[in-house]
């Protein structure tokens, strides 16, 4: 990741509980499970561990070909490994977005969720940022299904819902000036549609040249990132709509 954001000079006027709490969500989600050494209640041993990885990876995470309907339910017995349970395939799509391959993957996520999500949920209000967050996040989820219609890995991360938070932001905040940590140790301060149109703009050139190319992905969900963020930016306006039709203030509503 070649820039974080550190902060949004955007004051927000209250604790940011919604935002904060699906942030404790996934932390724990991720501690919670058996990528994690926090949880010592899975299998110690490398293969039960490996077992135990991969059976919850596929058994909660979103798995194109199952949430399409391309077919009944997608083999989840893991070469070496026992079989799993019948999978609430339609909860997966939600539970999918709790879930991180590893440390640096929820680390990543969960700062750009701390600097825009407040921001987010400041001006749209509490309720209508966690309507916003799990709406966009499954937009995400399906439209990642939808260039992947056969697919059968699992998509986990927060990123399409947090993409969905960018776009929203894009509307919402875009006055803003958010300083960014680039290349890890330059921080600059930059207009905050510069900095999430630019993420993007990034997202939708990796998601059109990994594409067009097999295995460039790097099993990274761009498409996810695509739509989650346009998903966001239709929300964004939607909100703004009620508003003006409403007469309410954002900054009132929560």
């Amino acid at each position: 990741m070649a820039a974080l954001p550190l902060n949004d000079d955007h004051p927000v006027r209250r604790v940011p509980v919604v935002a904060y709490t699906l942030i404790a969500v996934n932390v724990l989600a991720y501690l919670a499970s058996p990528q994690a050494a926090t949880a010592v209640w899975y299998p110690a041993d490398i293969i039960g561990r490996y077992c135990a990885i991969q059976d919850y990876f596929m058994f909660w995470g979103a798995i194109p070909a199952e949430i399409l309907g391309r077919v009944d339910q997608v083999p989840h017995a893991v070469p070496g490994c026992g079989p799993l349970g019948d999978k609430p395939v339609w909860l997966s799509v939600v539970t999918s977005m709790f879930l991180h391959s590893g440390p640096v993957h929820l680390i990543g996520n969960m700062v750009y969720l701390f600097v825009f999500g407040p921001v987010v949920e400041d001006r749209i209000g509490g309720l209508r940022f966690a309507v916003l967050y799990v709406l966009t996040g499954v937009a995400a989820v399906y439209g990642f299904a939808l260039t992947d219609v056969e697919g059968t890995v699992p998509m986990v991360g927060a990123s399409g819902a947090i993409s969905g938070v960018l776009g929203a932001y894009l509307v919402v905040q875009f006055r803003s000036r958010v300083t960014m940590l680039v290349f890890v140790v330059i921080p600059m301060r930059l207009p905050g549609w510069a900095v999430v149109g630019s993420y993007f703009a990034f997202q939708y050139l990796l998601y059109v040249t990994t594409s067009s190319t097999p295995g460039a992905d790097n099993g990274v969900a761009y498409a996810a990132h695509v739509y989650g963020f346009i998903a966001g930016v239709v929300a964004g306006l939607v909100v703004y709509r009620l508003r003006w039709r409403s007469g309410t203030r954002l900054s009132d509503v929560y």
